[in-house]
């Protein structure tokens, strides 16, 4: 008999939640195979990830695979397993006086069966990241990975198949109705990356659960170019992190504020340093493709649009497009009433606004919804610290790009529209986890002096008490 999509998702989860009530607190031992295995599977499936990402996007430089896929993996299992042993251990928090000689632990226990929907733009790392965390709390894991890489997404499953059993993790493949139907499960939490408008959906099915969620989302993450800045040492930044696969990356610089009098020379400073990291394009294998018609039909129309709204457009090379490549574009003279100042652009489309002043650019980044990443460029350290302490953003780069999304030792995460929740390293173990409070009461308690009956002890004790500490 033929399954639905839906009975094979809770038959599924069912599985996997039968497996985490017969082990609910899985040994150090256990979370430590299980994370042994992803590094291997990582190290073993490389090449293969590499032409697998490639053929889905069209062509994506293998290199920037093995950086951004395959050594992120790597390096998060690494991690995981070098700090697991402290991650795991209960922790003593301070007591109150009158509560001793009790004392308080905080035990870290499992959440369950953790679900991960993870998006297309870097398929392997993007799920296997919250899936290290999730295994390494102790959790079971159910993956969705997106139907728009589908030979990741069918490697993903193969692998991960021949190294976990279904009732570890899994990963079930499909189509945008299977993903609306995997939301909507009873998870214990639901990890989701992907864009604003497809977040809010998600967290309104996992609402219906009571389910909790973490959403890793995106927005316009400014780059903000301050006068004290080295403008060549900006241009070449800006480049590499507006490019780096082609733009399709979550923390790109979406847009670039400067000092009016800067806006041209930058300009033309990062069309030199576009055309240093290329010098080609459509027979370039370090250039990766956009993902798909549809994505560089959405990035055309966003030229177009500014074109015609009297936006100067500034292509990096005056060959035409080929091969799933897209031609880098800087933007100037653009205004608010613009689509690409409007939406996410991901992709390789990097508008300049010119700013009055670091008051006038501090005004713009707030007048948007809160970024995930700011990007701050200078030398005046009271000019940064005043951006830093006057602006919101998921994270921050100061003097270059994307970087602080490889720190596994600081939390990553969105703020407002950007997202909810962090992960990476020892806070994407607390995520899936449940710091449960303990308190410890030895047999002879203090206590015991606020039992009935009440009396004049009880006054004395209780004002004591109100005078100490109320």
């Amino acid at each position: 008999m033929n399954q639905t999509i839906e009975e094979r998702l809770r038959l599924a989860l069912q599985q996997q939640r039968a497996a985490f009530d017969r082990d609910p607190m899985p040994s150090e031992a256990t979370r430590r195979d299980r994370l042994g295995r992803v590094h291997a599977m990582t190290t073993r499936h490389a090449d293969a990830l590499a032409q697998a990402i490639a053929a889905d996007f069209g062509h994506r430089a293998r290199q920037e695979t093995l950086l951004a896929e395959v050594f992120t993996v790597r390096s998060g299992t690494r991690h995981a397993l070098s700090h697991l042993r402290r991650w795991m251990k209960p922790r003593r928090v301070p007591t109150q006086l009158h509560f001793l000689p009790g004392h308080n632990t905080l035990m870290p226990q499992p959440l369950g069966v953790v679900g991960i929907v993870s998006p297309w733009n870097y398929p392997y790392y993007l799920t296997m990241a919250p899936a290290i965390a999730a295994l390494a709390a102790g959790n079971r894991v159910l993956i969705k990975p997106s139907e728009l890489t589908p030979e990741t997404s069918a490697l993903m499953a193969k692998m991960i198949a021949a190294d976990f059993a279904d009732d570890e993790m899994q990963v079930i493949t499909g189509d945008a109705a299977v993903g609306r139907a995997f939301v909507e499960l009873p998870f214990d939490h639901l990890f989701f990356t992907g864009s604003t408008a497809v977040g809010r959906l998600v967290a309104q099915a996992a609402a219906r659960n009571l389910t909790p969620v973490t959403l890793e989302l995106g927005g316009k993450s400014p780059a903000i170019v301050d006068a004290s800045s080295d403008l060549q040492l900006v241009a070449d930044r800006l480049a590499f992190g507006k490019l780096f696969n082609a733009g399709q990356t979550c923390v790109a610089p979406d847009y670039a504020l400067a000092p009016q009098a800067l806006v041209e020379p930058l300009a033309e400073r990062l069309v030199q340093s576009v055309r240093k990291l290329y010098p080609t394009l459509s027979d370039n294998p370090d250039y990766t493709a956009i993902v798909s018609e549809r994505h560089r039909a959405r990035l055309q129309g966003l030229l177009d649009d500014a074109q015609a709204k009297g936006a100067r457009l500034i292509p990096t090379h005056s060959e035409a497009a080929a091969n799933g490549r897209f031609v880098p574009h800087v933007l100037t003279n653009v205004n608010e009433g613009m689509a690409v100042m409007q939406e996410e652009i991901f992709g390789p489309i990097l508008p300049i606004v010119g700013c009055s002043s670091a008051d006038d650019a501090i005004a713009k980044v707030r007048s948007r919804d809160r970024p995930l990443a700011l990007y701050w460029f200078g030398r005046d350290t009271s000019a940064r610290e005043r951006v830093m302490a006057q602006t919101h953003a998921g994270g921050v780069t100061i003097n270059d790009c994307i970087w602080h999304l490889g720190q596994e030792n600081q939390p990553f995460g969105g703020v407002g529209a950007s997202g909810i929740g962090s992960y990476h390293g020892e806070w994407g173990f607390r995520t899936f986890s449940k710091d449960k409070p303990i308190f410890h009461q030895p047999r002879l308690a203090g206590t015991s002096l606020f039992s009935p009956p009440y009396g004049a002890r009880f006054d004395r004790l209780l004002g004591l008490l109100q005078k100490l500490f109320g």
